[in-house]
């Protein structure tokens, strides 16, 4: 039975810490990541879809749920400018849209 109850929780702990909740803080000290939001699909790293649930927001794959602090992944801190950025990412309007534009960059959301 303690196995059991073992098993459940790790599994539990393992699904939750690939997810990829994010908290945007209100400065950039506080963040892990600067991001740039671009205007264009072809000049991002990363398109990005915002899910209403936690459990939507899967592995590295550009779905992204934003939560309060205590519950984030990933601190972000959004930029004015696209030099001043870690990460460009563009919001896409459907989630199948998500996903990496340019893989180099992709250790920084793990």
């Amino acid at each position: 039975m303690k196995h059991i109850i073992f098993l459940f929780f790790f599994l539990i702990i393992s699904f939750d810490s690939f997810s990829q909740s994010v908290y945007s803080t209100d400065y950039n000290y506080q963040a892990e990541i600067n991001v740039f939001v671009t205007k264009y699909k072809y000049s991002a790293d990363l398109l990005v879809f915002k899910v209403k649930e936690k459990y939507q927001a899967k592995e590295n794959s550009g779905l992204w749920y934003f939560s309060n602090i205590t519950q984030s992944d990933k601190k972000i801190f959004f930029v004015k400018y696209d030099y001043q950025a870690d990460l460009k990412i563009f919001f896409v309007d459907y989630k199948y849209q998500a996903g990496w534009v340019k893989n180099k960059k992709k250790y920084l959301l793990y």
